[in-house]
C-alpha cells in the first residue's frame, strides 16, 4: 500500500473516531442537548464504538487509528518502521478534522451551555486528581492493555470472511475491539479520561484551541504532554513485551 493511501485510510477512520468520541462526550456535556447528564457509562459506550466505526472505515491499513496502536505493531515487527510517520500524521490530522465536524454537530449547544469555559473536556482529556507521574502511569498501563490484546488477539485465520482484520478476534472483528475499550473506560478511564491514543487528545485539543467557541476556557496545554508520551509509552511497551513472550 502507498504512502498516500495510508495517510487517506487512516486520517478518514481518525476523523470518524474523533467525531463520534467528542461528540457522545458533547452530547453527555451540553446543557441543551437530548443526552445531558448522561454518564460516564454512555461516554464509554460511545467511545467504544466510535473506535468500531473508526477502524472499520479504516480497515485497509490494519485499522490502527492510534500512534500507540502504529508504534506497538512498529515494534512487534508488523508494521514497516518507513511507514510509521505517515501513519501518525494522518491519524492527527484526522483527529483534529473529527474534532472539528464535533463542533459543526453542536454549534447551537456550544453557543447556548452555560459553562463555556468548561467545554475542554469534550475534546481533550484530563485527571480527575492532577499529578502528572501518576496520571502518566494511568494512561500508560490503560493503553498497554489495548496494544497488548490488538497484538495478541486470536488473528481470523486464512481464507475467511473479508472485513476481518488480521489482529482482531475471529468472531467479533473490529467489534471486539469496541468492547475492549468500554471495558478500559469502564475499569481504568476514571482517573485520566482515559486517553489510550495520542492523536484522540493532541487532534482535538489544537481543534478547540482553535474553534471559535464562545467564552471556552484554556487548552490545558501543560498537561497535553501526558496523553501523548503516556499511551505511545504503553504501545511501546506491549510491542517489546510481545517479543519476548514465547511464539504460540
Amino acid at each position: 500500500m502507498s504512502y498516500g493511501e495510508i495517510f487517506l485510510w487512516e486520517m478518514m477512520g481518525t476523523a470518524v473516531l474523533t467525531l463520534l468520541g467528542c461528540g457522545v462526550t458533547a452530547n453527555v456535556t451540553l446543557r441543551r442537548s437530548l443526552g445531558h447528564e448522561g454518564g460516564w457509562l454512555l461516554v464509554s459506550f460511545g467511545w467504544g464504538f466510535a473506535v468500531f466505526a473508526g477502524a472499520s472505515i479504516a480497515g485497509p491499513t490494519d485499522a490502527h487509528i492510534n500512534p500507540a496502536v502504529t508504534l506497538g505493531l512498529a515494534v512487534e515487527g508488523s508494521t514497516p518502521w518507513d511507514q510509521v510517520p505517515t501513519y501518525i500524521i494522518a491519524q492527527m490530522v484526522g483527529a483534529a478534522i473529527g474534532a472539528g465536524l464535533c463542533w459543526a454537530v453542536y454549534k447551537l449547544q456550544f453557543d447556548t451551555h452555560d459553562d463555556p469555559a468548561g467545554t475542554r473536556g469534550i475534546f481533550a482529556t484530563g485527571p480527575t486528581v492532577p499529578n502528572k507521574p501518576w496520571n502518566l502511569v494511568t494512561e500508560i498501563i490503560a493503553t498497554f492493555v489495548l496494544v497488548f490484546w490488538v497484538i495478541q488477539s486470536p488473528e481470523a485465520g486464512p481464507g475467511d470472511t473479508p472485513g476481518i482484520p488480521e489482529f482482531g478476534n475471529s468472531a467479533l472483528g473490529y467489534a471486539a475491539v469496541a468492547f475492549v475499550v468500554i471495558g478500559i473506560g469502564a475499569s481504568l478511564g476514571g482517573p485520566t479520561g482515559y486517553a489510550i491514543n495520542p492523536a484522540r487528545d493532541l487532534g482535538p485539543r489544537v481543534a478547540y484551541a482553535l474553534l471559535p467557541i464562545r467564552g471556552k476556557g484554556s487548552a490545558e496545554w501543560g498537561y497535553s504532554w501526558v496523553p501523548l508520551l503516556g499511551p505511545a509509552l504503553g504501545g511501546i511497551l506491549a510491542g517489546a513485551l510481545t517479543l519476548v513472550l514465547p511464539a504460540t
